[in-house]
């Protein structure tokens, strides 16, 4: 069993473009959606990846916060695509942008379509007391705001916030 210590944070301008060094596209999309987590009916999402020329399945445990169980699949492109097409909710289009920082990988989602405007960047942490470096490019830490999460994204896209949440008024 795989743990993911990931913390997330808002990002602020565009000075992490020059330091990206890898540029990935990505397409996903997920067999479950955010009621069947917050009723419990299911205790993971199920999520389907297009990254670039590879694929993969992907099963997340529900828990909020920064550590949760994670579980990562290679399968091929062709079967990913038939089930992006089972896909509940919207896709999840976005460009992710690799980023070296203070010794760290900095993962930087920058959302398209239904999920345009919006640019959040990741640290997978080896500990949740790990300490690490922010790049000045990084806002509000919302790790523990659901509605950032990727599931919660395809279901309730960024275009259909109201202003308040996208401020961070409300949570």
């Amino acid at each position: 069993m795989a743990i993911e210590i990931e913390r997330k944070f808002l990002v602020t301008g565009d000075a992490w473009r020059t330091a990206a060094h890898k540029v990935v596209p990505m397409a996903q999309g997920y067999l479950n959606d955010i009621a069947a987590m917050d009723t419990g009916a299911m205790k993971a999402s199920v999520r389907v990846r297009i990254q670039g020329d590879e694929a993969y399945l992907n099963l997340k445990s529900r828990e909020l916060g920064h550590t949760r169980q994670e579980f990562d699949y290679a399968i091929p492109v062709e079967d990913a695509r038939g089930l992006l097409a089972l896909s509940v909710g919207g896709l999840v289009d976005k460009r992710r942008h690799y980023v070296d920082f203070g010794g760290h990988l900095w993962e930087v989602d920058e959302f398209l379509g239904d999920n345009a405007g919006l640019v959040v960047a990741e640290i997978e942490l080896a500990s949740a007391e790990e300490s690490f470096e922010k790049p000045a490019w990084i806002g509000r830490e919302v790790t523990d705001s659901k509605r950032y999460y990727n599931l919660a994204l395809a279901s309730r896209p960024y275009s259909r916030w109201s202003e308040a949440e996208r401020a961070g008024t409300v949570d």
